[in-house]
């Protein structure tokens, strides 16, 4: 769905209609809207079990909050995606589909899945099936997508070792074993990544940095651009003394010791690493894939479910209404909801009337309580709920 489309949920009463007939309810909403500013689409909703009053405005409360938590697990199953395909917005849009249907078809075309979700349970039952739905969705992809990040970090860390400078890269391939003092009781050899600046003070001093540094022992094992690396014998009774001072003078010691095929098998740690990665991530993109149909299709769900409770709290019974689905976009979505309170705006009572003008105008007292009720920021005269999905 492009980020210049917005959609909005509308519940009215068939009422509207001279006749209480359902199409000619649904052809009044379409004529209210207007065609230049939104096109309107029949939204299908069953007939669920209504339970008491206190029970349904319960409902109405968890669903609102329900329906903010489906809108965030389908928003970090997005950036999840986005990250995955670097932000290959083209690629990121095949990824994003509900029941394998572009998601504009999909909500066109919304039938509540009476399989999963079957409209003869109790509400309460439903909304609890799509609230653990919704949750299993969330902990599925992000366990996936942390399995994949960590190893995709292990192994940035491990080609890093490769290419680093002399202070962090691995040494397996640079560091002559000859070099290196290994079985004596009494002298270590250090290794130490010297910056190119102070390679002229390090010959100077590094005799006399600790007691008992062999003399002359320097020897130049490798250079870059940013650093020397030199060995450098001393007696093991002084080591951590001289490696502490060494440290003081900001020159890197580095833990090195020589082991038989370790730069065959650092490659092959590398090797293993790619093999992994690529293949977590054929994974993660298929897990969030199906995790971002899931969830849309059940936000989609809990838009139906808050529709159909704030419809019966708002009309009453017997229950007889029209849905419809508003496409839009965010420049002419305001200009469809005023035609809409233009024409509906009665059926809000008290709570709307009209200025001098005749234009529609809120009682704000009256509008702040009945919002507060809805578990919406406005109060409006019908049922009305904007959403976009990303």
């Amino acid at each position: 769905m492009s980020r210049s489309q917005s959609y909005f949920l509308v519940s009215l009463p068939t009422s509207i209609s001279s006749s209480n007939n359902k199409d000619e309810a649904f052809q009044a909403l379409q004529a209210a809207v207007q065609s230049d500013y939104g096109t309107t689409y029949p939204f299908s909703i069953p007939g669920f079990k209504i339970g008491t009053l206190d029970a349904l405005v319960q409902q109405a409360d968890d669903l609102s909050k329900l329906n903010t938590a489906c809108e965030s697990v389908v928003n970090k199953v997005g950036d999840s995606l986005r990250g995955l395909l670097e932000g290959d917005e083209e690629k990121i849009a095949q990824q994003k589909t509900i029941n394998d249907k572009p998601v504009d078809q999909y909500l066109q075309s919304f039938s509540w899945n009476r399989v999963k979700y079957r409209a003869d349970k109790p509400l309460v039952d439903l909304i609890d099936a799509l609230q653990k739905d919704a949750a299993s969705i969330d902990n599925d992809v992000k366990a996936k997508f942390q399995q994949y990040n960590q190893v995709k970090q292990n192994l940035a860390a491990s080609q890093r070792k490769q290419t680093g400078n002399l202070s962090t890269r691995s040494l397996a391939s640079i560091v002559d074993p000859t070099l290196l003092i290994n079985d004596s009781d009494y002298l270590e050899t250090h290794l130490l990544a010297i910056p190119n600046t102070s390679v002229k003070e390090f010959l100077k001093s590094y005799e006399t940095l600790s007691p008992m540094v062999v003399p002359r022992s320097s020897v130049l094992v490798a250079s870059d651009d940013e650093f020397a690396l030199y060995a450098v014998v001393t007696f093991k009774k002084h080591s951590t003394e001289f490696v502490h001072k060494c440290r003081e003078r900001r020159w890197t010691p580095r833990d090195f010791k020589y082991k038989e095929g370790g730069k065959e098998e650092e490659q092959q740690e590398i090797d293993r690493l790619a093999k992994e990665e690529r293949k977590l991530w054929g994974e993660a993109l298929r897990l969030g894939r199906t995790g971002y149909s899931e969830s849309a299709m059940v936000w989609v769900h809990v838009l139906a479910l808050r529709v159909f409770v704030e419809t019966v709290l708002r009309y009453g019974l017997p229950l007889e209404f029209v849905c419809g689905l508003v496409k839009t976009n965010p420049k002419v979505l305001k200009k469809a909801k005023a035609n809409l309170d233009s024409n509906f705006s009665y059926l809000g009572g008290n709570a709307f009337g009209r200025d001098k003008k005749g234009r529609v105008q809120q009682d704000t007292n009256m509008g702040a309580d009945a919002a507060a009720m809805q578990g919406t920021e406005d109060y409006t005269a019908y049922v009305y709920y904007e959403f976009e999905i990303l």
